[in-house]
């Protein structure tokens, strides 16, 4: 959030480039790769230079994919597409019968990444707070008044079990 006080925006990117350092070790020894999504040319040169590294270095791993939203919106996101695509039909690449769902996909920060099955919301809040707003369309929705910070895996496992007794149905009736 680029509304923060700029010097909580710092000592947040601070945080970020002191984790990507100390946690490149245990990432590469996890085998997993680390992906962005999100207008990240906003962020710090030195976070960029921090993430990129951190990036190349985990490149040709094949495992896990932690995938960081930094510097995102989801409407942020869906503008962007939607510039991408006017620009494609500008040049008369793309015309408008050609726009489907999964030609707009196609346009996203991450169009490989599958779309949520499970959001866990944490703080109790009802919300999605501008995250993922296309992806999440089917997610199924968890909410804990557990807070970020105290989030243990006790409450990762409580969500997908609630998720498991959910009845998935993309839209459709039972």
């Amino acid at each position: 959030n680029w509304r923060r006080p700029e010097s909580e925006v710092e000592g947040l990117m601070g945080f970020l480039e002191d984790v990507l350092r100390k946690e490149y070790l245990e990432l590469n020894q996890n085998n997993v790769r680390l992906q962005v999504m999100g207008r990240t040319e906003l962020l710090p040169s030195s976070t960029q230079q921090v993430l990129n590294e951190t990036m190349a270095k985990l490149s040709a791993n094949d495992g896990l994919v932690l995938n960081l939203a930094l510097s995102y919106g989801g409407r942020a996101e869906i503008i962007d597409a939607a510039k991408r695509i006017s620009e494609r039909a500008k040049q008369g690449v793309l015309a408008p019968d050609d726009l489907t769902e999964d030609e707009f996909r196609k346009y996203l920060y991450k169009p490989d990444l599958p779309d949520p099955d499970l959001m866990i919301r944490t703080s109790g809040e009802l919300r999605i707070s501008n995250f993922l707003l296309w992806q999440i369309a089917y997610a199924e929705i968890f909410v804990t008044d557990v807070l970020w910070p105290d989030f243990k895996e006790e409450h990762l496992f409580e969500g997908i079990r609630e998720y498991q007794k959910r009845d998935r149905r993309y839209g459709l009736t039972s």
